[in-house]
């Protein structure tokens, strides 16, 4: 294949249109610049009918033939690359929009013109992948842990009754919360276009994670005695979260709100933990719902400077949530007294006195956690004071 300004060569030999010469004609068709000309070189005769019949049936511009020489003909076609459309984006860069007429093609291909539009319908690069998302990625892909080798199962042990109630209660506890942050991620996945793949790519990562945070938060629940009990006002929670249509107010509440509070959550059962192997299975789980904040903080924070409006659509659909649950009053009461049943180490008065501070210790930094999140993501002091109130007793 030779090459001059707008113009490729090709040398078909003695090939004709059904013995190969396309395999040479079309790669090189695909790589002309608008108004370009491709010369096919041929000694094949038949290609005085055929091609211009291929031609037309292709919807390219067939310019004519002229002898070349030694019985070699020179066959022209002219039109550059008018039977694909635009590429996506390139490899490295996300396209500010993309088009749903792409499909799964990856970015940068080159796409055939005529294809089904796909359902996608986040494909606006500013709404939905922040700059660092592919760094996430690749922290995500590092990071991953085996549940069955990591955690030391053969250090637990049976403590006294109230304690392991305790366990079972604040696995179950975790356990159904993560059930939420499986759920609701992959509702969005086949929403978001592939020209922003690597967002689906960290949220596959996250449904990995929550996968394995179910695992290990039921095994110890299990290993302590069985499940314990799911409450109302959990409930209710998880299904307001269950019901977002919205990719930023999902992320926002989510990631930033709820996953967020769940790292001070898991902190404080890591520090209480009665055993090795139940800090380990928290902290290991804690590293993870980091990265998950993470992304929901670049996500929110992104899109906040490209769409002020989203400032107050994300505390609307905190004010929302807060409404559906408005009959629903503090932290749900097994959850409360399981983990000041932790935090006490046994069920003496003065234990529990003390437990039941820390507790309360914990709920005031949540709180705290959640406005320095919330300010970092661009909201005002007060804005951040009050989001912070109202987000839902349950945690997540």
């Amino acid at each position: 294949m030779a090459h001059a300004p707008g113009v490729i060569a090709v040398d078909g030999g003695d090939l004709s249109l059904g013995s190969g010469v396309l395999a040479l004609v079309r790669p090189a068709l695909s790589l002309l610049d608008e108004g370009g000309v491709l010369a096919l070189l041929s000694r094949n005769r038949d290609l005085d009918q055929d091609l211009p019949s291929w031609c037309r049936a292709e919807r390219h511009e067939y310019l004519g033939a002229e002898d070349a020489g030694g019985g070699v003909r020179r066959y022209l076609i002219g039109g550059g690359k008018t039977y694909v459309a635009p590429p996506s984006g390139t490899a490295q860069s996300m396209p500010e929009r993309a088009d749903p007429r792409t499909g799964f093609a990856p970015r940068g291909a080159a796409v055939e013109a005529g294809g089904p539009a796909y359902p996608f319908d986040l494909v606006e690069r500013d709404h939905v992948a922040p700059p660092e998302v592919a760094s996430l990625y690749e922290q995500a892909i590092a990071a991953q842990w085996d549940a069955s080798r990591d955690i030391p199962w053969s250090n637990v042990r049976k403590h006294a009754p109230e304690i392991d109630a305790a366990v079972r209660q604040i696995m179950m506890f975790l356990a159904e919360n993560e059930l939420s942050a499986l759920y609701l991620p992959s509702k969005f996945i086949s929403r978001i276009h592939p020209a922003y793949v690597e967002v689906a790519m960290f949220l596959a990562t996250q449904l990995q994670d929550e996968a394995r945070h179910i695992d290990v938060f039921l095994k110890r629940a299990r290993l302590a005695g069985g499940l314990a009990i799911s409450s109302v006002t959990t409930s209710r929670s998880l299904l307001s979260l269950l019901e977002l249509q919205d990719f930023s107010e999902s992320a926002f509440l989510l990631s930033v709100l709820g996953e967020g509070t769940f790292l001070d959550l898991l902190s404080f059962i890591e520090r209480h933990a009665p055993d090795e192997a139940t800090a380990e299975l928290v902290r290991r789980a804690r590293n993870d719902e980091s990265r998950h904040v993470h992304f929901g903080l670049a996500h929110v924070r992104h899109a906040l400077t490209h769409d002020a409006s989203l400032y107050r659509r994300l505390e609307g659909a905190v004010r929302a949530r807060a409404a559906t649950l408005g009959s629903t009053a503090g932290v749900p009461a097994p959850a409360q007294d399981a983990l000041t049943m932790l935090a006490a180490g046994g069920p003496e008065p003065e234990k529990v006195a003390r437990g039941h501070e820390a507790f309360r210790e914990l709920l005031d930094t949540m709180h705290q956690s959640r406005i320095k999140r919330l300010l970092h993501a661009g909201f005002t002091p007060e804005q951040a004071e009050t989001i912070s109130a109202l987000h839902t007793p349950n945690f997540m």
